[in-house]
């Protein structure tokens, strides 16, 4: 059995009007609670999605991790890279690559890339874009023929298809009688390469490791070893003590987080500042919560003066419109948690009903990387969410229950 407080508090969320619901202004207090609750669920979910997915395309293109020489002229062989990894049981594969850049030119058109060498059977157990090529396989890069593969959008700004070929000019050029002459090498067109990152697609060039090699007279030298891990996640832990402290100054290893470091970290404070901005919804309508109680303190004055003549303390009278307002912001809680999951887990598919709908595309994948938009419902952000505007709503209901607790059963009856 409920207290009497408890009783009479959840009374006076009912019927007490002619037309028996609440009151107008609770009834807009829980609507603004639920509004609140659910856009903010829906907001975090979408920016929770976007950090997943980006992440999820960056690291299907990005390695792990890597390890290099800052000397790739010392000598030393990729393999003895390998002996720094060897035995870790986090590392899943590794591949050895040489990376600079380089401009790609065909049909009068010409494109600045980061020109990488790899070793094909190594190279497509540390990516996944290699194993499900529109145009041909890693393996068709055959050391000695100059073969190269480029990003779909690269040949297609290029113009080129398998079987043709488009001409490399290296930065380091050749000293001649008549002055430095850039050094041009043709090399053939034997795939192309999808990886669903717009920036990668428009920007990657892949050719034989040895080919690179000869390309920018490294003789054996390498640019570093690329490695995948088991859980990408870990990759900064695994980086930091990968390298003995006595080897750091030749040596050094970097994970994916360095290049993408600022967007992750702007994402996050991005997040943050969401969270703050539309918790205020929330607090705003606490604030409409506030006031529809202290209305019915002033509508409830001669009740609240029978209930103390009747023997009710001040304590149980601030009790009966703590309940109230409490189970307000309860049910505003609960109907906004209940749409902000449901729409949070279907967003997706309403923006893309509106897209459909109206013929224009929202998601622009050349800016976001993804041309959908995705969402990630997170229990915590969930639970954080609900205690917030619960806590709101609590705290709401403390000075209307204070005030509703010192009526004089005196002054409220005078005129009754």
């Amino acid at each position: 059995m409920a207290s009497l407080e408890t009783w009479i508090g959840l009374r006076y969320l009912r019927a007490k009007k002619r037309n028996g619901f609440m009151s107008f202004i609770t009834m807009i207090s829980i609507a603004g609670i639920a509004l609140g609750v659910t856009a903010l669920i829906v907001v975090l979910s979408v920016m929770n999605g976007f950090q997943k997915e980006i992440r999820g395309q960056l690291l299907n293109v990005a390695p792990h991790a890597e390890i290099g020489y800052y000397d790739t002229g010392n000598g030393e062989s990729w393999q003895s890279l390998r002996g720094f990894v060897k035995g870790r049981k986090e590392v899943l594969a590794t591949a050895p690559y040489v990376a600079d850049q380089a401009l790609l030119a065909n049909s009068g058109e010409v494109r600045g890339v980061q020109l990488r060498g790899v070793l094909p059977e190594e190279e497509k157990n540390v990516v996944d874009y290699g194993k499900d090529m529109p145009v041909g396989s890693f393996n068709d890069l055959k050391p000695g023929e100059f073969d190269i593969i480029l990003g779909e959008g690269l040949a297609e700004a290029l113009g080129a298809e398998k079987g043709g070929k488009v001409t490399v000019i290296t930065p380091e050029g050749n000293v001649t009688p008549a002055g430095m002459v850039p050094r041009l090498k043709q090399f053939n067109v034997v795939g192309i390469v999808k990886t669903g990152v717009y920036e990668v697609d428009n920007s990657l060039a892949m050719t034989h490791i040895k080919d690179a090699q000869v390309l920018y007279r490294l003789g054996d030298g390498v640019g570093g070893l690329r490695i995948k891990l088991a859980d990408p996640q870990n990759a900064p832990a695994f980086t930091r003590n990968l390298v003995p402290q006595a080897q750091k100054d030749k040596v050094w290893a970097r994970d994916w987080t360095f290049s993408n470091r600022s967007y992750f970290e702007a994402v996050e404070l991005e997040k943050r500042m969401m969270f703050i901005i539309l918790t205020l919804i929330i607090a705003v309508a606490a604030f409409n919560l506030v006031s529809s109680l202290v209305m019915a303190v002033t509508e409830k004055q001669a009740d609240i003066a029978i209930l103390r003549t009747l023997g009710l303390p001040p304590a149980g009278v601030m009790k009966i419109f703590m309940v109230q307002g409490a189970f307000a912001g309860f049910f505003g809680t609960l109907i906004g948690v209940v749409c902000g999951v449901v729409l949070g887990m279907n967003v997706g598919r309403i923006v893309a009903f509106f897209e459909d709908l109206f013929g224009m595309q929202l998601i622009n994948s050349q800016i976001y990387f993804i041309d959908y938009l995705p969402s990630d419902v997170n229990t915590d952000d969930v639970l954080v969410i609900a205690a917030i505007s619960l806590a709101l709503a609590f705290i709401a209901t403390l000075y209307p229950s204070w005030r509703a607790a010192k009526t004089q059963p005196a002054e409220a009856l005078r005129y009754e």
